[in-house]
């Protein structure tokens, strides 16, 4: 029984929800690392340190990888594209269906990693968009900086760093590079978490030309953008997201004002981060349904 527990996988019910926001603010950079272990330490107790408390709550990359790397039905490759409005070249992991019929080509979908460059998980998530039928690429956004250092800690502090305005234009360069590739049927859609589920509705602001996006817990675009977004959005919110949750009203007004097609799903009692499926976040249930909405939104729009 004691076994059990110890290798028994720790979620969101395991932990006071205070700490859980307290953790997304420093995830998101609204408090400092000391910041959050003074604050984290009135909930350790019993010999467990507020130290402790972080790397628990952290990603842990080790529980979770859904699509293997040499999955027979894909093919993966780094590639480099160029961003010379950004930070200049830019490595990003392209996945293709390894069989793909030349009379129906398959469309094609930017991954947008979160605030700390293109960690595992989100290559994971690449994969899964190459094994339901599109070609799917994640660019690292920390390329400029020597690509994803290996800890979301690190990587955290690194994208912090870049100019946000070279950084954003290094995904638009991407989302060109994927317009540009051949062996697609044309259209390209987009998704993204947290960070990047800001950066895919900024995206369909500045391409009307996007075929479809699914942004996760991400923010939005200002109101007067709206009228330019032809991409059909499926919005994907936490139901505990605060943060998050607060901009979006403002954005629905809007999509409404403007006849602009869109769906949004607010999961019940999830956090933001209730998709990644390396940290105690991660609600399951929720994470998989959001994942079979995406990718029938991505079927319907992004056929040829």
């Amino acid at each position: 029984m004691n076994d059990e527990k110890l290798v028994r996988r720790l979620t969101a019910a395991d932990f006071d929800q205070d700490l859980l926001d307290l953790y997304d603010y420093y995830a998101h950079g609204k408090i400092s690392k000391r910041e959050f272990l003074d604050r984290a330490g009135k909930w350790a107790v019993g010999g467990l340190t507020a130290a402790a408390i972080l790397s628990t709550l952290s990603p842990n990359y080790a529980l979770a990888q859904q699509i293997a790397e040499d999955d027979p039905e894909i093919e993966g490759e780094d590639i480099v594209y160029s961003s010379p409005n950004g930070t200049g070249d830019i490595t990003a992991y392209l996945v293709r269906p390894a069989e793909i019929d030349p009379d129906r080509p398959p469309a094609a979908v930017l991954v947008v990693h979160e605030n700390r460059g293109l960690n595992p998980y989100i290559r994971d998530v690449v994969r899964r968009l190459a094994k339901a039928g599109f070609i799917a690429m994640g660019p690292d956004g920390l390329s400029s900086l020597g690509g994803y250092p290996g800890t979301d800690d690190q990587g955290r502090e690194m994208q912090r760093t870049l100019d946000q305005s070279a950084l954003l234009n290094d995904f638009f360069a991407g989302f060109e590079y994927l317009q540009a590739l051949g062996g697609t049927n044309g259209k390209v859609g987009a998704t993204g978490f947290c960070y990047g589920g800001g950066v895919v509705s900024k995206l369909a602001a500045a391409y009307p030309e996007m075929a479809a996006g699914v942004p996760f817990y991400g923010s939005f675009p200002d109101a007067e953008q709206v009228p330019g977004i032809e991409a059909p959005l499926m919005v994907q919110l936490a139901a505990l997201d605060q943060r998050i949750n607060a901009m979006w009203p403002a954005f629905q007004k809007a999509m409404e004002a403007n006849d602009k097609i869109y769906e949004a799903h607010i999961y019940p009692g999830v956090n933001h981060g209730f998709h990644n499926d390396t940290t105690p976040r991660y609600d399951e249930t929720s994470a998989k349904l959001a994942e079979e909405r995406m990718v029938a939104w991505f079927r319907t729009y992004l056929a040829g």
